[in-house]
């Protein structure tokens, strides 16, 4: 991570002192272009105002001055005075841009280029008053003449750039991962005060997520420790009565009995085997598939299937509601109200009554499933809807139950992304409501 960062901060800095150089060299050569016309519209004045153009006397044109090529141009674009070439040889310069716009404007100026001698010939040309032009012409350096000039100049400086770069970018790098080192080697016990306040949110997200995972871990751990706890009490009973019987160490009186017990442990065991298979597909990421269906039918169904298992335990059951269209899936949603429904028989008294209600307000579809059976105590409705967590384990394993039913149920509201609350009092019964 280091490297990555040093060699990025290093790429920047190297792309952004080319294109500063470049754009100072750019900058650079404008202003001296500007400063060049400047210098020979000065110098074409001041020989405008010295000198006297005449065509019968042009000696007075034979001025010296340095490094500036003097040529008189009349309105023809016939050169009648050049301080360096033989004028009568010359060309007509009407053509020429400088000429051209000297005698339209009053001045003009241009720039043309030798590729041969990389040099840049700079014209500035001013019309006098007689309708004559007076063009003035010096050399400098083209641009490229100009960047080979100061190039070894410019590596020096990029090399020593580069390197203070570097150094930089590793001082910077190291005091940028310090934070994060420590907090990786000091997640426990680092507060939030000791590190960079730009870090506190990504601190408390590791920390949430560290957090997090250990308690999958943790659960993981607690859930296969119950599985195997839960499966081996049927399974040893299963075994225990089997050899009794295998044996004939019981009399055919008792025979009957201890197979009942073999049913009823083989009953718990397949009810268990499918409560973890239902929870295995909860926590699996198959996509599920949503119908719309109506709520009120499910739960209806649901009532009519149980009706036999209510009447065994002397409980009546009570539907009530309307019809209420639900995006759902079928099976979770079955069994969803068979766990909620069942509960309300499983732990209620002889003669006790459950309530169902179907129904819609302003959030939408509506669930209730009441009873007047054993109730929840207050410590523990909290945990009431962990895995494997019993309020009576030996009525639960009595009655059938598996620990896993409420648990399935607040998986299922939680993929319908509805919400599960629960309201009971110790020996008053107790009310569920689940809110689609």
């Amino acid at each position: 991570m280091k490297k990555k960062i040093n060699l990025r901060l290093l790429g920047i800095a190297f792309i952004a002192m080319v294109i500063t150089m470049a754009c100072m060299t750019g900058i650079y050569y404008q202003v001296f272009v500007r400063q060049v016309h400047q210098d020979l519209k000065t110098d074409a004045n001041i020989l405008k105002s010295t000198v006297t153009f005449s065509r019968d006397d042009m000696t007075g044109l034979s001025v010296d001055i340095e490094s500036l090529r003097i040529t008189w141009i009349d309105e023809n674009g016939t050169v009648l005075f050049d301080s360096i070439a033989d004028e009568e040889s010359m060309e007509n310069h009407l053509d020429r841009p400088e000429i051209s716009a000297a005698l339209k404007k009053g001045e003009g100026k241009s720039i043309r280029n030798s590729d041969t001698m990389n040099m840049n010939t700079f014209y500035y040309a001013l019309r006098l008053e007689d309708g004559t032009v007076l063009r003035l012409a010096t050399e400098a350096r083209s641009p490229f003449n100009l960047i080979i000039s100061i190039l070894p100049t410019m590596l020096v400086v990029l090399v020593v750039v580069v390197v203070l770069c570097i150094i930089l970018a590793d001082i910077l790098t190291r005091q940028l991962i310090r934070p994060i080192e420590t907090i990786a080697d000091h997640l426990e016990e680092i507060r939030e005060e000791e590190v960079d306040k730009e870090l506190v949110p990504f601190l408390n997200t590791i920390r949430a997520q560290h957090e997090n995972i250990l308690l999958a871990a943790k659960s993981r751990q607690d859930f296969t420790a119950n599985v195997s706890h839960e499966l081996k009490t049927p399974l040893t009973a299963i075994s225990g009565y089997a050899e009794l019987i295998e044996n004939h160490m019981v009399g055919p009186e008792q025979e009957t009995h201890f197979a009942q017990e073999i049913q009823k442990n083989s009953t718990r065991l397949l009810s268990l085997i499918n409560d973890i298979i239902n929870l295995s597909e909860l926590d699996g990421e198959e996509a599920v598939s949503y119908e719309i269906l109506d709520l009120y039918e499910l739960a209806k169904g649901s009532m009519e299937a149980l009706s036999v298992n209510a009447q065994k335990n002397g409980v009546h059951l009570h539907f009530s509601g309307k019809p209420v269209t639900l995006r759902c899936n079928r099976n979770m949603m079955c069994e969803l109200l068979d766990n909620l429904c069942q509960n309300g028989i499983r732990y209620n008294h002889p003669g006790g009554d459950v309530w169902v209600e179907v129904s819609t307000n302003e959030k939408g579809a509506y669930l209730m499933v009441k009873d007047n059976g054993i109730g929840i105590p207050k410590e523990h409705q909290e945990r009431i809807f962990e895995r494997f967590y019993r309020v009576d384990k030996s009525r639960s394993r009595e009655t059938g139950g598996t620990g896993l039913g409420l648990a399935i149920v607040k998986h299922i509201v939680a993929l319908h992304d509805g919400t599960i609350s629960l309201q009971s009092e110790d020996g008053q019964g107790t009310t569920i409501h689940v809110q689609f």
